[in-house]
């Protein structure tokens, strides 16, 4: 079975991408959580994998690591991760190309963390462009292909790349259109995602320079999460 190594799910969105893929497409796989701050931990991951960064998956003795490289592998092994249509599947390759390697504005000032509610401080101009990419981005895909999803009919990997960016609208209450903004409200009504999300509030772990990141961000509205175990911790690289 595979096995896939992520880190905290409150704060990890790439480690996001994969497992909600597997799970919406009911690929089986052993999850292998590494905490931040377990520095044990993260040397045995170094050992397996050298970049030293999540996520990363295990099948028997091939190693895959980085999100996008992990989509592939899986969609060579497994129907529904990628569109069928050939024009379909075009778009949505390079829907998730671009959010791997774009969006930087999105990521600065609205870094991943699913338990909390917080009022941005400003709106830069470029967050502003990155949210209307978003927008035309999404619209773009639902209405050509039909929806409910990006690509059509089936949750797919692009869904899976976009599945942060739902927690992110959630979080920081980011205004985006109608359909896409439902799209971001269908993402989160996964079964998937709120498990992920149910795990993410359970977590008493806090990372010291990711938490004061993303309070730097605003004004902290609300915090669901339950009450941290220790003093926040340093971050191992990931």
């Amino acid at each position: 079975m595979y096995q896939l190594y992520i880190a905290n799910k409150n704060y990890s969105s790439w480690s996001l991408r994969p497992w909600v893929l597997m799970s919406e497409l009911q690929i089986g796989f052993q999850e292998r959580m590494t905490p931040f701050g377990d520095e044990a931990a993260w040397q045995a991951l170094r050992r397996l994998f050298p970049s030293g960064k999540v996520p990363c998956l295990q099948d028997d003795e091939l190693r895959v690591w980085d999100s996008l490289a992990i989509l592939e592998y899986l969609a060579e092994r497994h129907t529904g991760v990628w569109p069928r249509e050939s024009a379909a599947r075009a778009w949505a390759r390079s829907a998730a190309a671009e959010m791997h390697s774009g969006f930087a504005a999105l990521r600065e000032h609205c870094s991943m963390s699913c338990g909390i509610r917080l009022r941005l401080r400003e709106r830069p101009a470029a967050l502003a462009r990155d949210l209307e990419r978003l927008t035309a981005l999404w619209l773009e895909g639902l209405a050509r292909f039909g929806g409910p999803f990006l690509a059509g009919e089936r949750f797919c990997a692009v869904d899976a790349c976009f599945a942060p960016v739902a927690f992110r609208v959630q979080t920081y209450g980011l205004d985006l259109a109608g359909a896409a903004a439902a799209y971001a409200q269908r993402l989160l009504q996964l079964r998937s995602m709120q498990a992920w999300y149910a795990a993410a509030l359970a977590e008493p772990l806090r990372e010291a320079a990711h938490e004061t990141h993303v309070l730097a961000q605003g004004t902290l509205l609300q915090d669901l999460r339950v009450a941290p175990s220790a003093a926040p911790v340093q971050p191992a690289p990931a």
